[in-house]
């Protein structure tokens, strides 16, 4: 397959033209078949679900209500009003709601300045689809599917977890209000308000990192497309170039409005996770799942989502930076064959006498050898790739944190601080044992 501007051209007129014979050629492209309205749509539901609809006043109000009450009220209250029992050491559970709370603000202030800044549409890029290919568009709308396949397997497995330990904490716990007595009903009111609290915070927090791995998904079937550009001998640098830099400019879109949720989310686990480790390390105290349950789950919870990030950005990054050696490659490949297109040619008029006479007479001939077998835009394509390999060389970044590219490299070094911590941990662990 040889991509150029023309098939382009060609597929993006075939799909104009059938979304004109809709009657909807004002929508987004990824709304002109049902598949992706369908995909889409199930967006703006979780939204609403979540009550993250910023769309009116009223769906704001009660996205910040929603918010104040079951990442803030529910967690406080619930945690002064419960009446323990003597003898069982529950202070475990109680280390989860401060990170829970922290990632589930860090989410949702993320989610709330992305809609007040852009719409669905531009969050997710389906602005720029119709510029893609169409194995790009249909690409993409699968990875919308299992977007929300990967939310549910991390989600619904964690929420059974969860019920079955809040069944079983509410069956030995007492609810303490001031002026009311406690009672089942109360218990019952309390157990819905924090398990709602439960689902709103970890469904937040999942999905902004649903959301990122999406974006960079996308990303990705277009370094996919653009290697596809580098087939054959007629490809074009200028087109090739122009798609890089809009890719690379949505790159750095993505980075800069992810990145302080990404680094907030980071050292939010690092810390909690660490702490309750030496916590829970230190202590003597029997472990349970009565009194270690919400732990074990939330922190589950927090690393698959701070994980499918992390891993998403650096697959990510290795497109981009394989991109350099494509190129590489594409550029030796076409300078070979002509320079042994240019060496037949010599040989096959070297054996002339005109060829074989004086210095004039040679160079005369050379020149004259040159202008034939060569076409006149060849030395100025040759510089053309060589500045496009060039250009690649020093534009190879994907998603960035500050400058600095999220790769595996950066994996590798995170991991070793991870691991340095732990030993630290058990270090004093150890001592204080």
């Amino acid at each position: 397959m040889t991509p150029s501007t023309n098939s382009t051209k060609t597929h993006m007129i075939n799909i104009n033209s059938s979304s004109n014979d809709s009657d909807q050629p004002n929508k987004p492209l990824l709304q002109k078949s049902p598949e992706p309205s369908d995909e889409l749509s199930n967006f703006q539901i979780s939204l609403k679900w979540c009550a993250l609809d910023h769309s009116t006043s009223l769906g704001k109000f009660i996205s910040y209500f929603t918010f104040i009450l079951l990442t803030l009220v529910v967690p406080i209250l619930t945690s002064l009003t419960l009446k323990l029992p003597s003898k069982d050491p529950t202070s475990f559970n109680k280390l989860v709601q401060l990170p829970e709370s922290g990632l589930a603000a860090i989410a949702f202030f993320t989610l709330s300045a992305f809609f007040r800044n852009y719409g669905l549409g531009q969050l997710l890029f389906l602005d720029g689809l119709q510029e893609d290919t169409f194995s790009v568009r249909r690409g993409y709308t699968r990875e919308v599917d299992k977007a929300f396949k990967c939310l549910a397997w991390i989600l619904l497995p964690s929420c059974f977890l969860e019920l079955a330990h809040k069944v079983i904490f509410f069956t030995t716990v007492k609810v303490s209000l001031p002026y009311l007595s406690p009672s089942v009903p109360l218990n019952s009111i309390v157990f819905v308000l924090v398990l709602a609290s439960w689902l709103y915070r970890t469904g937040v927090f999942l999905l902004v990192c649903i959301l990122f791995r999406l974006t960079c998904e996308l990303q990705i079937l277009r370094f996919e497309g653009l290697h596809k550009f580098f087939e054959g001998y007629d490809s074009n640098s200028k087109v090739i170039f122009q798609e890089h830099v809009r890719i690379r400019k949505q790159l750095w879109v993505t980075s800069h409005r992810y990145r302080f949720f990404i680094i907030g989310c980071w050292f939010t686990i690092t810390v909690s996770q660490f702490a309750a480790l030496l916590l829970v390390l230190a202590s003597k105290a029997e472990k349970t799942f009565l009194n270690s349950g919400d732990l074990v789950v939330c922190s589950a919870v927090e690393l698959s989502g701070l994980f499918l990030c992390l891993m998403e950005a650096a697959r990510m990054t290795h497109r981009a930076q394989g991109i350099v050696a494509i190129a590489t490659r594409w550029h030796m490949l076409l300078t070979c064959s002509s320079a042994a297109g240019l060496d037949s040619d010599k040989q096959g008029k070297g054996q002339s006498p005109e060829a074989n006479g004086g210095c004039n007479g040679e160079s005369d001939n050379d020149s004259s050898d040159i202008s034939t077998s060569v076409s006149p835009h060849e030395p100025s394509s040759f510089q053309t790739r060589q500045a496009l390999v060039t250009y690649l060389g020093h534009n190879h970044g994907g998603i960035t944190l500050f400058g600095f590219a999220l790769d595996r490299g950066m994996l590798h070094t995170i991991f070793a601080f991870e691991f340095s911590l732990v030993l630290w941990v058990l270090s004093k662990v150890v001592v204080l044992s």
